[in-house]
């Protein structure tokens, strides 16, 4: 199995936090993947498209016997029987489900990027990955205290991330 691989879970339409529950279920009945850690849920401000409601945010770490490319299918066909609908680029989505981290690899293809070419800017999977990986070293060799500092000083103003009282 391949460890340290992290996934982000978000979900802006219908009830939010039952969406990410079943994805998390979803992702265990694959029968190749194991979650070993969950993060809080954190409330956050859309990205990249700001008209639309808040989201409910979730890192989780999972061990798996899928590549990269395996892992991915498998997630874009658990979003589909969730319900996702790829209408509108950063528009609302019953879940969405996004390889951060798989271990040490780096990789660049138009299918996949490796880590997420969005993870360094983004405080809304930093701020969970942080919580249940404070030890974690990027493939770039910076750590998460590094990446989420410099993230936070970069980061709008008008974005906003908070944590939820559930788990």
């Amino acid at each position: 199995m391949n460890g340290q691989v992290y996934l982000g879970l978000g979900s802006n339409m219908g009830d939010k936090e039952e969406n990410l529950a079943q994805a998390i279920y979803q992702i265990e009945q694959t029968g190749k993947i194991i979650v070993t850690r969950k993060s809080s849920l954190y409330i956050t401000s859309p990205w990249g498209k700001t008209d639309q409601d808040e989201f409910l945010n979730q890192v989780i770490e999972i061990e798996t016997e899928f590549t990269p490319l395996e892992l991915l299918d498998v997630l874009q066909k658990i979003e589909i029987k969730l319900g996702r609908l790829r209408n509108e680029k950063w528009g609302p989505r019953v879940i969405d489900l996004d390889i951060l981290l798989f271990g040490e690899e780096t990789i660049a293809l138009h299918e996949l990027v490796i880590p997420h070419p969005h993870l360094y800017a983004r405080l809304f999977v930093l701020i969970p990955l942080q919580e249940i990986a404070p030890q974690l070293v990027f493939p770039d060799g910076k750590g998460i205290g590094e990446v989420l500092a410099r993230a936070a000083q970069l980061e709008d103003a008008s974005q906003s991330i908070r944590k939820t009282e559930n788990k």
